[in-house]
């Protein structure tokens, strides 16, 4: 009998044993190629001997120390690092404990913002449907995902959720990806129109969808027409790119790609690659001078905040990704391993869409290739794919409710950046397998 309250109460899931690179063995010794770094958390594998030994060197310092009475070496230089490598205008990084802490704190640092600038009556957010922003309830707050909202609506503050960058599904016949990103962009106008100009403090998205609806691209100069919108109104631009940033998309940050610099970033799985718990805001200059010339500090905080054996941990990531130039392989394999999933599963009648950037993929799977319609819910498509998955040795991140939160399948694939070219193609030919034995058995 297990006491950890586990996320499935009916099954308690394989011990997990061991790991190292590419790989993670249970305790049967059965092991796993994992090509989804956990939740597109693994950027550099499992058992990197650089960042374990910074990890003791930083135990061997100083374990703890709270930031209301210490800074430490390791969180100046870690913040210096990653202010160095962001858009220009970042003048300041602000450490959590992972993204959802991340969105949270970009939130209220958002709506501190306008309150030390004399505008308190700003109180509303709009972010995007089918977006994912955290568990927390300000996270889950603006995050548009119906059924994790839905338990906890009562709680939540009110935020308006306007269309996301889904083209496959909801760009119109005959429209070109740049008239669509203008239509989603006067429609995030007419909301904050709709709301009052002067009451919005900040539109929230991801710049690369993740988990919720499997890797949405946005399309040509949509977040450019955004970013104008928000410019229009003084409303903050805040993207959220915890799965899609630090390198996972082939740049260090997702929005560098768009030629757009937000407001605030938040970032996380990537940052540390799982070897501790670590997320951050990236905070424009102005939003750090208006509450330095205000109340001269941020009114937030947790325990955990830029803890040093964290820091040290994110640091030696972030070191090894730049030594080992990680950024120009992912850049230079992902049309490799494009091709690769194209070719694998392009022809299969039930994907209907795949879509990504860099190491970011997601496999849209529909009962139809013709009309997109997605498969009957009560079958759980994305649990079958799992359990096919992992039964063959192959552990991907498949998720429902893709279409609007209760209907539609996906396959988000997110491998460490050490994968080799085999790995990819390994991951390719069991992922097919795997969707090929899942939908075989509805058949």
């Amino acid at each position: 009998m297990t006491h950890v309250l586990h996320r499935h109460l009916h099954q308690t899931p394989p011990v997990a044993a061991g790991a190292q690179g590419m790989t993670v063995r249970d305790a049967s010794g059965r092991t796993y190629l994992d090509a989804s770094g956990g939740a597109a958390v693994s950027s550099l594998g499992h058992g990197h001997a650089d960042v374990i030994a910074a990890m003791h060197r930083q135990i061997d310092r100083i374990a703890y120390a709270h930031t209301s009475f210490f800074t430490t070496d390791v969180a100046e230089e870690l913040a210096q690092t990653l202010v160095r490598g962001a858009p220009a205008g970042t003048s300041h990084a602000y450490f959590v404990s992972g993204g959802s802490e991340a969105v949270e704190a970009a939130l209220k640092m958002a709506r501190q913002y306008f309150v030390e600038r004399g505008e308190p009556q700003r109180t509303h957010f709009i972010a995007r449907r089918q977006s994912y922003h955290g568990n927390t309830l300000g996270a889950l707050a603006v995050g548009g995902n119906a059924w994790r909202r839905a338990p906890f609506a009562p709680l939540l503050v009110p935020a308006t959720h306007v269309s996301p960058c889904y083209p496959y599904r909801e760009m119109r016949d005959g429209e070109s990806p740049r008239a669509y990103g203008q239509r989603l962009a006067a429609e995030l106008e007419a909301a904050i129109l709709a709301q009052g100009a002067d009451r919005v403090i900040a539109f929230v998205a991801e710049t690369v969808g993740g988990a919720t609806a499997g890797v949405l691209t946005p399309v040509p100069g949509y977040f450019q027409a955004v970013r104008a919108v928000c410019d229009r109104y003084g409303v903050l631009l805040i993207l959220d790119e915890v799965m899609c940033g630090m390198g996972r998309t082939g740049t260090l940050h997702a929005c560098e790609q768009e030629g757009v610099v937000p407001d605030l970033i938040t970032v996380a799985k990537g940052l540390g690659g799982g070897y501790q718990p670590i997320g951050a805001v990236l905070a424009q200059g102005r939003v750090v001078e208006a509450m330095s010339r205000g109340s001269g500090f941020f009114q937030h905080g947790h325990t955990y905040l830029g803890h040093p054996v964290a820091c040290a941990a994110a640091l030696a990531v972030q070191q090894v990704i730049a030594r080992d130039g990680l950024l120009q392989k992912v850049q230079d394999d992902a049309p490799v391993f494009e091709r690769m999933l194209r070719g694998a599963l392009g022809g299969h009648p039930h994907v209907g869409d795949i879509r990504g950037r860099g190491y970011f993929w997601g496999i849209e799977l529909v009962a139809d290739r013709a009309t997109k319609a997605p498969f009957d819910p009560a079958l759980r498509l994305h649990a079958r794919v799992k359990r096919a998955a992992m039964d063959a040795g192959l552990l991907c991140y498949p998720f429902g409710g893709t279409v609007d939160g209760l209907r539609g399948d996906h396959v988000l694939l997110a491998p460490p950046y050490i994968a080799t070219r085999e790995d990819l193609q390994a991951i390719a030919d069991l992922l097919a397998h795997a969707i090929g034995q899942a939908t075989a058995a509805l058949a």
